[in-house]
């Protein structure tokens, strides 16, 4: 029987990084200020998550002005949304086996 845990994803290990894509999959596209907010995090903490993220394809973020002030948003790509479930599923499936 295979070992529902080989299906995790190492992106997904961090709290972090998992409270990122937890936000995203419940909002199309989310502010930098909001997210930092929301998840308590610094600027800097915050910066690397979501560029180790982007850098794995699994979220984007676009940067634009409003007003003077620049804006960075995120949000999940379809890769992104998909790696996402399967870390999940594969969560899921090794708390089942183990009941």
């Amino acid at each position: 029987m295979k070992n529902p845990l080989e299906d995790i994803n190492k992106a997904f290990e961090s709290k972090t990084r998992l409270e990122i894509m937890s936000v995203l999959m419940v909002n199309d596209e989310i502010d930098f200020n909001s997210l930092k907010e929301l998840l308590g995090l610094t600027d800097g903490n915050l910066a690397s998550h979501t560029r180790a993220l982007e850098n794995l394809g699994y979220i984007v973020s676009t940067k634009r002005f409003v007003g003077r002030k620049p804006q960075t948003t995120y949000s999940k790509t379809p890769l992104g949304e998909k790696a996402f479930k399967d870390h999940l599923m594969a969560l899921e499936a090794f708390i089942r086996q183990n009941l």
